[in-house]
């Protein structure tokens, strides 16, 4: 380690890279999401469950391409009402990655059944395909597959899996909002044909996020995709108490009477977030293109210290990542610290690093439930997810960022992992 003044880290007294803190994520707002809002205040008919929720969900299934779009009022209700929409519950067992955000787990213990945790693939941290088979039972019900860093899983192999043992297959697509992967092609790498689908489209059920760190934001927010009108029909129950007509049918109808048939919740989105998801959809495609250009100048900005670190995801033609996140991998074997040194250097240096995630059945709820049923939760079941865990720092990205923050974010990353080389 080198302490001169020119490369001493903030945290033993230097000067960090930037004066105030840059986020690791931020939503984007300009006056025509301001105006949206204003219109539905203004109107001052419907705050909640009125014209804009049939407007978004619409905008929203087009701009897909599926048939039905439900809106909900977040992502994490969204994965409760697809779980319990395909009747799973005690007995039955999930397929889940190991590192996702806790809520694409929470949602099979919430209709009582088991999560079967299966581990990732090096390169993209995605769920490993070639290992799903060997946990499935006849216990075994549906696979739900995370889009982590706004990288598509690997939805072909795992749609086979699906078909040949008769399995659901929701798509946790709340890091891949807005993106795509190629369904057909004659000529690959010549790209002569190639048809590409929206992720929303081809999976049984696939839920969205529109978090104000997400591709597109509703404040608080989801929406649950499918072409099935049965399960859709569900979910719309479901996110509003299980009732079966809604106040729209009854004005129609002029009737008061309603049913309760099914336990429901309220998951239901609001008119004022829904005219926000209205004008934020429109920019979506371009937000995209955005975050790709910024995570193009980050892999050319990080040449030089690849021998230190490499970038998530790889970039892949039938997969192409919409990039939620940024995430490097430290290769530890190279540097004289942990990654959690890093973390609290270059936040030091004001940058808003974070990390996504820790294996889901490595905290201590999952440890709890695990002894109590007898479930292996213990830790060493996921390899590749603990090893990675320790290694990956997500770094700053969204569309507002400029080109001195880009900068600081490569600057200071080049100033501590240098500084904790074991070569330079």
């Amino acid at each position: 380690m080198n302490f001169n003044n020119n490369n001493r880290l903030a945290i033993f007294g230097g000067k960090p890279v930037r004066k105030c803190m840059l986020q690791y994520g931020k939503q984007t707002i300009d006056h025509r999401d301001i105006e949206a809002i204003s219109e539905v205040l203004k109107e001052n008919n419907f705050l909640t469950t009125g014209p804009c929720i049939s407007r978004f969900e619409e905008n929203m299934a087009k701009f897909v391409g599926c048939k039905y779009a439900i809106a909900v009022s977040n992502a994490t209700a969204g994965l409760h009402c697809a779980v319990a929409a395909c009747n799973i519950g005690p007995g039955d067992e999930v397929i889940v990655p190991a590192i996702s955000f806790v809520a694409s787990s929470n949602c099979i213990l919430y209709v009582g059944a088991k999560p079967v945790f299966v581990d990732i693939e090096e390169n993209t941290l995605n769920i490993d395909a070639s290992k799903i088979e060997a946990v499935i039972t006849d216990k075994t019900r549906a696979i739900i597959m995370v889009d982590l860093t706004g990288q598509p899983a690997d939805y072909h192999a795992i749609r086979k899996i699906c078909v040949k043992y008769n399995l659901i297959l929701i798509q946790d697509a709340a890091h891949s909002v807005g993106t795509d992967i190629l369904m057909e092609s004659n000529n690959l790498y010549n790209n002569e044909y190639c048809f590409f689908r929206k992720v929303g489209y081809y999976s049984d059920l696939t839920v969205f996020s529109f978090h104000p760190v997400k591709n597109m934001t509703t404040g608080e927010g989801g929406m649950v995709l499918t072409n099935n009108s049965e399960l859709a029909d569900k979910i719309r129950k479901i996110r509003s108490h299980g009732i079966t007509i809604d106040y729209k049918e009854r004005e129609k109808k002029g009737n008061h009477y309603y049913d309760m048939d099914t336990l429901g919740f309220n998951y239901r989105m609001t008119d004022i977030q829904a005219a926000l998801g209205i004008s934020q959809l429109k920019r979506l495609p371009q937000w995209i293109k955005t975050r790709r250009e910024i995570a193009d100048q980050y892999n050319k900005g990080f040449e030089k210290l690849f021998k230190y670190l490499e970038p998530f995801p790889y970039q892949d033609i039938i997969y192409p990542s919409g990039y939620h996140i940024y995430v490097i991998r430290l290769k530890l074997e190279k540097l004289s610290c942990d990654r959690d040194q890093i973390f609290k250097a270059l936040r030091g240096e004001m940058i808003g690093v974070n990390v996504h995630y820790m294996p889901i059945y490595l905290h201590s709820y999952y440890q709890k439930i695990g002894k109590q049923n007898n479930w292996n939760y213990n830790k060493g079941i996921c390899p590749i997810a603990e090893q990675r865990y320790n290694e990956i720092i997500t770094l700053p990205l969204f569309p507002t960022m400029i080109g001195d923050d880009i900068l600081d974010v490569i600057d200071a990353v080049t100033k501590v992992v240098k500084f904790y080389s074991k070569y330079d």
